[in-house]
């Protein structure tokens, strides 16, 4: 049975974009903050002032 992408589908995915973006990026911050990964952490504010020589 192939899958079938319906307007109703179309219409869902659009209404939940803006929720999985802001999950991602709330997931991503967590992984950059707990793995503490130095190239990117040191561009965050007030954060990044952790990696100052």
């Amino acid at each position: 049975m192939p899958l079938r992408i319906t307007r109703k589908h179309a219409e869902l995915a659009a209404k939940w974009t803006p929720t999985a973006i802001v999950y991602g990026a709330g997931t991503s911050l967590a992984v950059i903050y707990f793995t503490d990964w130095k190239v990117v952490a040191k561009y965050i504010p007030f954060y990044g002032s952790k990696f100052e020589e």
